[in-house]
């Protein structure tokens, strides 16, 4: 005989089931949302630079080119810089949520754990003692430096005992350690202070076609890799333990996830020099507006980091016309504050 349920505990069940489908429904507004500020943010690194040119002239550059003197800055000059922004952007921000997620660690970032640093001195030291002078040559460099310096500051942290504060130690430690000794082979070589005095410091100035199209493979395979490895990070989220229990294979996703941030990190130095607190701060943007859920965090890193990245650099641009200041310079004016806040946080000192 079937008894049916009370009215009271059928109404309290009903609400339950499209509670997730809206919650989907709008994350998946806020990334519409996110791609249209993009956009909007494309135009204005297209539109703005250290040369004031009217939008008139912005718009036959790009669609009606005729060889003038406007028509090649906007082609030759501010569409490379935008698109490398994005790229690079993209590649700092997802290489940051992944660090963040496979660490569980609220300070993980490339810049603050050494790993820009290692493709940094690697890259200098290509430069300075090979006469490595294409970025062909040196990406590989960024690449071991990246990976090297990935593990050594694991290592350094506890490995699988680390703790966040532990690891933004050793990341300091080595971080330090590393400039001082691009420092000070940038001041033995004057050939090589000349090459990389604006690389250093982060810049998208010097971009073009043809880093973008060395460039792009490196990163569209770090963004395929860390876009795979969602789900299990979500697993490893929620311990070691639960994550075996849920099936995760936390050796092989750890591997992949190193793999994803020594392809997006070495790429993104290697193009334009090492950037910092992209990978901090935009991760911890999303979180806000996802919540923990890495399927979700991705894609929005992969947004909106570009945003802060090329929002950074046209500011840059306008704040020192009609001379610039380097992007790199920018985002650590405005990460330094996001990263004393973080740190000063009641919960962070419970790390």
């Amino acid at each position: 005989m079937l008894v049916e349920s009370p009215p009271e505990q059928r109404a309290a069940q009903a609400p339950q089931a499209p509670a997730p489908r809206k919650r989907h429904a709008l994350r998946a507004v806020g990334l519409l949302v996110s791609l249209g500020v993009l956009l909007l943010v494309v135009v204005a690194s297209i539109a703005i630079g250290a040369k004031q040119i009217p939008l008139g002239d912005v718009w036959h550059g790009l669609f009606h080119a005729s060889g003038s003197g406007n028509d090649v800055i906007v082609q030759d000059v501010r569409m490379p810089r935008t698109l490398l922004g994005v790229l690079v952007g993209a590649a700092l921000g997802l290489a940051g949520a992944v660090m963040q997620g496979l660490t569980r660690n609220p300070l993980a970032e490339p810049g603050l754990l050494g790993v820009n640093a290692g493709a940094a001195a690697a890259v200098v030291s290509a430069i300075s003692f090979l006469d490595v002078t294409s970025l062909t040559g040196y990406v590989w460099f960024s690449f071991i430096g990246a990976g090297v310096v990935s593990v050594l500051v694991y290592i350094l942290g506890g490995s699988r005992g680390a703790t966040p504060v532990r690891l933004a130690l050793a990341g300091t430690a080595v971080t330090a350690a590393l400039y001082g000794y691009v420092n000070a082979v940038q001041l033995m070589d004057s050939a090589a202070l000349d090459k990389l005095r604006f690389w250093t410091v982060g810049s998208l100035a010097s971009a073009n076609m043809e880093i973008i199209g060395k460039v792009w493979p490196f990163v569209a395979a770090g963004v395929v890799l860390a876009m795979l490895i969602a789900r299990p990070l979500n697993a490893m989220e929620m311990g070691e333990d639960t994550a075996r229990a849920l099936g995760a294979h936390l050796t092989r996703t750890r591997v992949l996830a190193m793999v994803a941030v020594t392809l997006l990190c070495g790429a993104a130095t290697a193009a334009c020099g090492p950037i910092v607190f992209v990978g901090l701060m935009v991760p911890h943007l999303v979180r806000a507006i996802t919540g923990p859920d890495m399927r979700w965090i991705l894609p929005y890193a992969a947004v909106l980091a570009p945003v802060l990245l090329l929002g950074s650099d046209v500011i840059g641009r306008v704040v020192a016309r009609p001379s610039e200041l380097q992007v790199g310079i920018v985002t650590a004016l405005v990460g330094g504050p996001v990263f004393i806040h973080l740190v000063r946080r009641r919960k962070m000192t419970q790390l």
